[in-house]
């Protein structure tokens, strides 16, 4: 079977890792989380990658959950829905955490998960163009478990807006936000993801890994802490999503329909 990835690393050791299921909009399933993580770490592991840039195939960076997988998962119950979470917890921790340098290259719209690769990634360049969103509570969901990521990026005060309203924002936005560094013109793009590479790669190695320990470190975002919330959270999104509001907000979707709680027309 295709991987739901295409990963390649130049000369300068600098690996791309390209979201690669462009005809539903690079949208997460479980695959997808599994094989994302294990390339993450393998490349952790790498003593010769030297930064890492995540960007999507086609128009979208990453449009959140997969809708055939959401489907397969709705018949889940708590349990199975927590050990569905703890995966995607285990991959947000391990971007967050990973020694290299990343820079996440927003082509298109992120929603949902895709949101939370933005918010751990190191440095983030999107087009102006891109849409973002953290439209969970709309299926009677949370964004639970990429939480302790975006609300770092963002701050409480900004997510008490966009996590309750649900409202699509623009990636102009997005920089006053602080979920992105800098909006460009579409094709100025990889120019300006290829200038932040250059800078980069003149720090040493290893004084740009220890600089984000130290960063984690001062910001009290440390690998136990964040652990022990994502295992929190995982919790969270698996009640919710077991229960009769996740239930019918997930079905509404899925039906093409308006949920219950939805004000008439």
């Amino acid at each position: 079977m295709t991987s739901t990835l295409q990963i390649d690393t130049d000369d300068r050791h600098v690996t791309t890792i390209t979201l690669n299921r462009p005809e539903v909009r690079n949208a997460f399933d479980d695959r997808m989380i599994r094989e994302l993580g294990q390339a993450l770490a393998d490349i952790d592991a790498d003593s010769t990658t030297r930064c890492v840039v995540i960007t999507g195939a086609g128009t979208a960076f990453c449009a959140g959950g997969d809708i055939q997988w959401m489907r397969s998962t709705a018949g889940f119950g708590e349990q199975e829905n927590l050990r569905d979470a703890q995966v995607l917890a285990g991959l947000m921790a391990t971007l967050n955490g990973l020694s290299k340098p990343t820079i996440a290259r927003v082509n298109g719209h992120a929603f949902g998960g895709g949101v939370g690769l933005v918010s751990c990634c190191d440095i983030v360049i999107a087009a102006e163009t891109a849409k973002l969103s953290l439209s969970e509570v709309r299926l009677g969901l949370v964004p639970a478990v990429i939480s302790p990521y975006v609300v770092a990026a963002m701050g409480a005060r900004q997510a008490r807006r966009y996590f309750l309203s649900g409202e699509v924002f623009d990636a102009v936005t997005a920089t006053t936000l602080q979920l992105v560094h800098a909006a460009v013109p579409a094709e100025a793009i990889d120019a300006s993801i290829d200038a932040i590479v250059d800078n980069l790669l003149r720090g040493g190695p290893n004084a740009l890994a220890e600089s984000k320990r130290l960063i984690a470190m001062i910001s009290g975002a440390d690998g136990d802490a964040l652990a022990a919330l994502g295992e929190k959270t995982a919790q969270l999104i698996a009640r919710l999503r077991a229960s009769p509001e996740g239930q019918e907000g997930l079905g509404a979707f899925l039906e093409k329909r308006k949920p219950a709680w939805h004000p008439a027309d």
